[in-house]
Formats: C-alpha cells, sequence, structure tokens
C-alpha cells in the first residue's frame, strides 16, 4: 500500500512551510514536495499607496530581514524621484551600506548559531530534546554567547542607522534622514559596553577555523549530501565582479561555471525571467527566460554569491574564499552543506567592511539627500541575507502605485530547496523498511542550508484558492471543496 510521509512544519526556519514525500508500496520514493502553505499579499495591498510609503510599508513582509526589503525598495523608488544608485551622494551610500551590512552580519549570525548548529554540532540523528539552541547553549556556552553577541553587533548597527533593531526607517527618497555622528560611530570603534568591530572581525574567524574543521571531520558526508548541479545567480561590483551585497550587476552561471546571464543592469531583470507556479505551493519558480524552466533556476545566497563572485576587497574575506575556492579547484560547487562555510565568510567580510565604514568620516557628512528628473518606474535589487531580491514597481501621474512585483530570496531558491528535498528522499529514505525521525530530519537539514524566509516570499498569481477536506474517522477524503 502507497503511504506518504509529511513533515508539518518544517523547523528552524522562517515562515510556515511543510514537505509531503510520496512512497510506493516497496516504500520507494514517487515523488516528493516542499509546499509552502501560506499566502501574503502585499504586491496586491501595496497599490493605491504613495510611491515614498513602499519603504516603510515592505518591511512588514518579515521581522528577520525588514532592511533587506526597506533598502531594495528605497532604491526602487530612488529611481522613481529620478535617480540611480551612483547619484545618491557618497555619504548616503555609505550610512545605507553600513545598515546593510549590519543587517546581513546579525541575520548570517542567527541562522549559524541559533538554527545550523545544532545540527552541525549535535549531528543529524542527535535527540531532537538536545538539538537546539538551548543543547547548544548547554553544551558550548563560549560558542553561544559569541553568537547571541555577533547578533546583537549587528542589530546595534541598525539602531544606530535606523533607529531600531527592527522596522526602523533610514531610506529616504535620493537618500537617508540622518548623518552618523562621532559619538555613535566611536561606540562601535571601541566601548566596554559592547564588543568591537574589531572583535567581530577576530570572532568570524575563529568561527571559520570552526566550520573548517568541521569539514575536515565530515568531508566523506558534506561532499555528497544534497549535492546536485544548478545555476548560480548574483549580484557582482560593476567595475571589477568583486563580491557585491548592496549594488551590483546581475550574473549568473551554470553548475560548470559557463555565464548564464553576463553582468546586466537592474532594470534589465524582467527581460530575462519569468516565473512559474505550481498549484501545490504559493511560492513561484523563477527561471531564465533564454534556458526555460528546466534548466533555468539558480540556487542564490552566500554559496552562489562566493560561487559567482571574481574576488573579495576585504583582505581576510579573500584570502578565506581562496582557501574555500581551492576546495574544488576553483570550479562552481554544487554541495548544498557548503553554504554554511560561504556564509561564514560573509560574515567575515561584513566585520572588516563595517570596521572600513565606521572609519569613514563620509558617514559624518550632512550631503545626505539628492533630488532628480521624476519617472514612473523603479527597480531594486539587493543581496539579501538569504540572496537576491527584487522589488520592482510602478507609479501613476498622483504617485500611486499601480505595480509592485516582488522576487524574493527564497523564492529564487524554490527549485533549489526541492530539488534537495527529492535528494534527501531518494537517497535517504527510498527503499528502507523503517523511516527514522533522524532520516526525516536529513530533509530539513537540506532545506536549512538555504535559510529559508517564507513569509517573504509567498504570493500568488490570480486569485487566491480556497481548499476545504472533509475526512472521515480513519483518514480517507469523503468530501472535498475547492473555489
Amino acid at each position: 500500500m502507497s503511504q506518504k510521509l509529511v513533515i508539518d512544519p518544517v523547523t528552524r526556519v522562517e515562515g510556515h512551510g511543510k514537505v509531503t514525500i510520496h512512497l510506493d508500496e516497496n516504500n520507494k520514493v514517487k515523488d516528493a514536495f516542499f509546499h509552502i502553505v501560506e499566502f501574503r499579499g502585499f504586491e496586491r495591498f501595496i497599490q493605491g499607496h504613495p510611491y515614498w510609503e513602499a519603504p516603510v510599508l515592505v518591511q512588514r513582509l518579515c521581522g528577520i530581514c525588514p532592511v533587506s526589503h526597506h533598502l531594495a525598495a528605497a532604491k526602487a523608488i530612488d529611481q522613481i524621484v529620478g535617480l540611480d544608485p551612483e547619484d545618491l551622494s557618497l555619504p548616503a551610500q555609505k550610512i545605507r551600506k553600513l545598515l546593510h551590512l549590519g543587517q546581513v552580519f546579525q541575520s548570517h549570525a542567527l541562522h549559524f548559531f541559533y538554527l545550523a548548529s545544532p545540527d552541525l554540532l549535535f549531528g543529524f540523528d542527535a535527540d531532537p530534546l538536545k538539538r537546539n539552541v538551548v543543547g547548544v547553549a548547554m553544551e558550548y556556552p563560549a560558542l553561544a554567547k559569541k553568537g547571541i553577541l555577533m547578533r546583537k553587533f549587528g542589530q546595534e548597527i541598525i539602531k544606530l542607522v535606523a533607529g531600531k533593531r527592527i522596522h526602523g526607517i533610514s531610506a529616504t527618497p535620493g537618500g537617508v534622514h540622518k548623518k552618523i555622528t562621532v559619538k555613535e560611530r566611536n561606540y562601535f570603534l571601541d566601548n566596554k559596553e559592547l564588543p568591537s568591530v574589531d572583535t567581530m572581525i577576530n570572532w568570524s574567524v575563529e568561527i571559520l577555523e570552526l566550520i573548517k574543521e568541521y569539514h575536515q571531520k565530515n568531508k566523506e558526508l558534506l561532499d555528497s549530501f544534497a549535492a546536485y548541479p544548478s545555476g548560480h545567480l548574483g549580484l557582482v561590483n560593476k567595475e571589477n565582479g568583486f563580491l557585491e551585497l548592496y549594488d551590483g550587476y546581475l550574473r549568473a552561471t551554470d553548475a560548470e561555471g559557463k555565464i548564464t546571464l553576463n553582468d546586466i543592469r537592474n532594470e534589465e531583470y524582467d527581460q530575462f525571467f519569468y516565473e512559474g507556479v505550481e498549484k501545490w505551493s504559493y511560492l513561484k519558480f523563477p527561471y531564465l527566460k533564454h534556458l526555460g524552466r528546466e534548466k533555468g533556476w539558480n540556487r542564490v545566497g552566500p554559496l552562489a554569491r562566493i560561487n559567482i563572485c571574481e574576488g573579495i576587497e576585504t583582505p581576510l574575506a579573500e584570502r578565506e574564499r581562496l582557501e574555500f575556492k581551492a576546495i574544488t579547484a576553483g570550479k562552481i560547487n554544487n554541495m548544498t552543506m557548503y553554504t554554511h562555510w560561504a556564509r561564514l565568510i560573509e560574515i567575515l567580510y561584513c566585520a572588516e567592511m563595517m570596521k572600513n565604514l565606521l572609519e569613514d568620516d563620509n558617514i559624518l557628512s550632512n550631503d545626505l539627500v539628492r533630488k532628480g528628473e521624476r519617472r514612473s518606474e523603479g527597480v531594486g535589487i539587493i543581496e539579501a541575507p538569504r540572496g537576491t531580491l527584487i522589488h520592482h514597481y510602478e507609479v501613476d501621474e498622483k504617485d500611486r502605485i499601480t505595480r509592485c512585483n516582488l522576487i524574493v530570496s527564497t523564492t529564487h531558491n524554490n527549485e533549489p530547496m526541492n530539488q534537495a528535498v527529492r535528494w534527501v528522499a531518494n537517497n535517504e529514505i527510498s527503499g528502507k523498511p523503517k523511516v527514522t525521525e533522524a532520516m526525516m530530519n536529513q530533509v530539513e537539514v537540506a532545506i536549512r542550508a538555504y535559510d529559508p524566509c517564507l513569509s517573504c516570499a509567498t504570493h500568488a498569481l490570480g486569485q487566491m484558492p480556497l481548499e476545504v477536506l472533509l475526512y472521515d474517522n480513519e483518514g480517507n477524503i469523503i468530501d472535498e471543496k475547492r473555489t
């Protein structure tokens, strides 16, 4: 008799999702799906609002990465007031970048220490009662404390620039609201109440040594687990192709490293992307038009960014990137579990860049806002912690938003995550006489590597369906209604 395995909800991720694995009478996997079951309507209900409200409204998509939505929307609104990213004043650009770096730093720390480390430190098959952040704090108190303080540092950077740690406001059309004072700046450079930015750099290096030691001890597992070929997409620096988180050109490669999207401008994105839909998920499936649905999907996020970039401008992170690339002899890395290592390289990069910006007197300037000639459309693309984030707005002559399209990082990663679920189902569960909790946790381990933000990513095309199923006492469907 065939059966269906269900993980509901998927744990240690942001938002609500479930996995279903369908087995035949021989316990062989027939198919597996990662369902996103919550619905958000931001693209629709933002319509009719004045365009300058967008950077504030879209933050409410998420409490984990509101800064990313705030800045992506702000970059789009800058274009509506006639300014491309390079047209903003240097102080405004640097203050926004500092805000963004604080966001990426704290989000990466949250994911690694709170969500991913229990699996890495205790093993995929550890007791679920231990395999959580409390277990980490009990057994590795020094590591847990560093993780807490690293996240706090990033949140304090956000508070410095935006006024609050969550849902603060910094960006305004054409710039930022306020400069940074000398006292505010020095709080992060040398303050006994908070570990300094130099301490953040040192701790980031230490955590990288930890992950490298882990990879050495578990190389065979990590090289094979949920490893599959894919495309890789992200922003690169416009001048040198280096790692870029705030503003750059879109670049994509295939699984072998061949360029499939060659450094296009942000506002050209809709010429190259389609979004597919499936009836079993509210999350769409973006792909490159010229490659088609089957071959055109891409991973985004830390692993993709390290794969596609040609270098990192900060010295310590560049040293780590070269060591990371040496693992695959400079070729594209398609091994999902290496995402954690890539994420920690980015943590180090953020720490180094925050130090550079905090020591830059430009952030103390009053030259904060510029104006340009009004346009009717704007596109803002940024590298959120989880990957490439796209905000696209159209406005009418009365300054009202008439169209909004969001392609969120986790949306790009929808197909890759489904591929990961199928890999685990086929390689770890299929044909086994008994399905254990440890096997099912491996499905979640593969998903968690992507650090999905499911509530950010969900929106639907057309009418939101309503489905009502009526079951009898034996679990059989006896009636159903759909609208």
